[in-house]
């Protein structure tokens, strides 16, 4: 079962007016035009730690400085004692107005198979990136993004009981989430909650590269170096929300050559543009569905015909099989569309893929449903990996909001 310990935190010593000029989102979600803002807003932004800009060995140093002198001059400073730090996201999705609780703390990173469970691979470079932060600030500053089971309800009637007290922190987000945290130095409490997360398996969601980075971490520093950041949530609760992750392609058929390609597997209709064509894959109860969209020549909704199934081999693993970015990159992409893995690239909002397709850098988008959370559960019960962004949780979780120091 996971291991969870309350630490004390290193954070920002400003008031909550000012947190939002400090905080960033996780690296990977930082986009070169928005790591500028994030500069040119406040020299003190977390940006310059989780997702430097000066490029080679002289960013990594630059980081390390960074962060030491933020601490020598104390804009960086721990709390006192060990805590939990409880997290409440309030945030819209899909016409709705939702929450989010977690809580944020120390645990015990574990090779695959153990009591936390990936479902997803990862890349070499971003492995080696994040080692390097790592390396040089001795210091976590992103969470790893986890979910458990809360049987009984023990975790949600403990986290409501601490929200009755006023918030330690508060600020909203440049995407309008309105985020409150709570410091918990309780024992009755902070043992409640590490026994509501310690009573199962944990999942990971989000932060498959940090993880990896903890368990290199570990085994160059010994046992104590496997202590790491994670932020737990329940699977169950209503605030988890995983929104689709697009593709767009450099190459590709156009829409005529695509009908034609896709017919004998797929039940294929005509849209007015992403837009219509995302909403009706998002609608289908087809085992498979995705949408297709070019610049000025409409969309294409595909939904999956009986035969479909044949396109993957009868040794494809039952978890992996159920889903529709897995059928679209072993099948769809190489085999029907032609598509080259070098030319497939990925966003997280249909607005992205409409401006992609829109500009010309791309040559068309496909739409894909997101991933339901029972699906991440039973891939990563499997030991297997989804395709690479399979899945994006909404909302991110704040870089620097609490920082974790290592032990090792």
């Amino acid at each position: 079962m996971p291991e969870v310990r309350p630490f004390a935190a290193i954070r920002y010593r400003v008031s909550d007016s000012e947190l939002a000029r400090v905080l960033a989102p996780p690296y990977d979600v930082i986009p070169p035009d928005y790591q500028r803002a994030l500069y040119e807003r406040d020299p003190r932004n977390v940006v310059r730690l989780v997702l430097n800009r000066t490029e080679g060995d002289a960013g990594y140093e630059e980081v390390g400085e960074t962060y030491r002198r933020w601490r020598s001059e104390g804009l960086l400073a721990p709390d006192a004692e060990p805590a939990l730090y409880l997290l409440e996201q309030s945030f819209e999705a899909e016409g709705r107005r939702l929450k989010r609780t977690g809580v944020m703390a120390r645990f015990r990173a574990e090779d695959p198979g153990g009591s936390v469970l990936p479902h997803e691979q990862t890349r070499p470079a971003a492995r080696e990136d994040r080692y390097r932060v790592l390396e040089a600030t001795r210091a976590n500053f992103s969470p790893i993004f986890l979910m458990f089971p809360d049987a009984g309800g023990r975790f949600a009637r403990a986290a409501d009981a601490v929200r009755a007290d006023p918030p330690l922190a508060a600020y909203t987000d440049d995407g309008g989430v309105a985020q409150r945290m709570w410091r918990i130095t309780e024992a009755a409490t902070v043992a409640e909650m590490r026994d509501a997360i310690g009573s199962e398996r944990a999942y990971i969601a989000d932060g498959h590269h940090r993880h990896a980075t903890a368990l290199r971490y570990r085994d160059e520093f010994g046992p104590e170096g496997a202590w790491t950041l994670g932020y737990f949530t329940p699977l169950d609760a209503p605030g988890l929300v995983v929104l689709p992750y697009h593709r767009v392609l450099s190459e590709g058929p156009g829409p005529e050559q695509a009908r034609r390609a896709l017919r004998a597997h797929f039940r294929v209709r005509e849209m007015e543009g992403a837009t219509s064509a995302a909403r009706e894959a998002a609608r289908s109860s087809s085992p498979y569905a995705f949408g297709l969209a070019w610049r000025g020549h409409g969309a294409l909704v595909a939904e999956a015909l009986p035969e479909a199934q044949r396109l993957l081999p009868d040794t494809a693993p039952p978890s992996l099989r159920a889903l529709d970015a897995y059928l679209l990159h072993q099948a769809v992409l190489p085999e029907l569309l032609r598509v080259p893995a070098s030319a497939v690239g990925y966003v997280h909002s249909l607005a992205e893929a409409e401006e992609a397709i829109g500009s010309g850098r791309s040559a068309l988008a496909a739409l894909l449903r997101p991933t339901p959370v029972r699906q991440v559960v039973e891939v990563a019960e499997a030991g297997q990996s989804m395709p690479a962004k399979s899945t994006f949780f909404h909302p991110k979780l704040p870089s620097g909001l609490v920082i974790h120091p290592l032990l090792a």
